[in-house]
């Protein structure tokens, strides 16, 4: 290797790991809430992320266009917790409380809140996967259409699509079990 070719992959490790850095600062945190959505366990959703930054860092040199490259490491969270849940690896683990910032609820309101966000769980489990990643993509992470369909490898009108008819699916399933 001639001492040209040593700079030039110095540099190009150099870039990779800056773009993962940047990545995992930006994004983090909202890829754990995506990957606990799908296994509702925070230390396996943490289990995936870390996975996935694996997985995405040893693949880093296939990516052509680093504008991509957080769509390819969300699909890739996505895939891993589809596989997690496929195996049936769901942890039976009680879910830690989210800190919220206000007064502590009274027991009625936690009745009430767990079994709602238990009835929302299950009707996005009902989904089919496509059309439950959009949703929790869309409305959850606040993605843009585009954003999501670079994700998931599909047109935008397909991700119009999904939304569309999941949340139609969602709203029949939810008041039918109110």
């Amino acid at each position: 290797m001639t001492s040209a070719t040593a700079a030039i992959d110095v540099s190009a490790d150099a870039i990779a790991g800056d773009l993962l850095e940047r990545i995992f600062r930006q994004e983090s945190a909202a890829l754990v809430r995506l990957a606990r959505l799908f296994t509702d366990d925070r230390n396996a959703a943490e289990d995936l992320v870390q996975e996935a930054f694996i997985r995405f860092h040893r693949s880093m040199d296939r990516i052509e266009d680093p504008e991509r490259a957080t769509a390819y490491l969300r699909s890739i969270v996505l895939n891993l917790a589809r596989d997690h849940n496929r195996r049936g690896l769901m942890s039976l683990r009680h879910r830690e409380s989210e800190p919220t910032g206000r007064a502590p609820a009274l027991p009625d309101e936690i009745v009430l809140a767990d079994e709602s966000h238990r009835r929302v769980m299950t009707a996005l489990q009902e989904l089919p996967n496509r059309q439950r990643d959009c949703v929790v993509l869309r409305f959850y992470l606040d993605l843009t259409e585009r954003q999501i369909a670079e994700t998931l490898g599909i047109s935008p009108n397909s991700v119009k699509t999904h939304c569309r008819r999941a949340m139609a699916r969602l709203e029949s399933t939810l008041e039918v079990a109110s």
